[in-house]
């Protein structure tokens, strides 16, 4: 697997697609901007203007039930946000 694990789909970068040309995607955590950049230019055939990054904790969840408390802890992750040239857009249905 690559450098991206999948593109983050939600209403708020639907907006933000639409209005500044910006997409999200969850990638590895140790892949850094430079890589992120020539996996999503390979990968979609675009040229990329910017990029931030932003690593995420895990969070300690619980809860309780008949038979006690349960907690877990959600996995940790890194998620970047990419701004694309004006003209060129990245379309994640395309075949679908």
């Amino acid at each position: 697997m690559g450098i991206l694990k999948k593109p983050l789909i939600t209403e708020k970068f639907n907006r933000l697609s639409e209005k500044f040309n910006q997409f999200a995607f969850i990638v590895e955590k140790k892949a850094s901007k430079p890589e992120i950049i020539s996996e999503i230019e390979k990968i979609y055939s675009v040229n990329v203007t910017g990029i931030s990054t932003m690593v995420y904790a895990g969070k300690v969840k619980s809860r309780s039930t008949k038979r006690g408390q349960f907690t877990g802890k959600r996995t940790a992750f890194k998620k970047a946000i990419v701004t694309l040239k004006e003209d060129q857009k990245i379309d994640f249905f395309q075949n679908v």
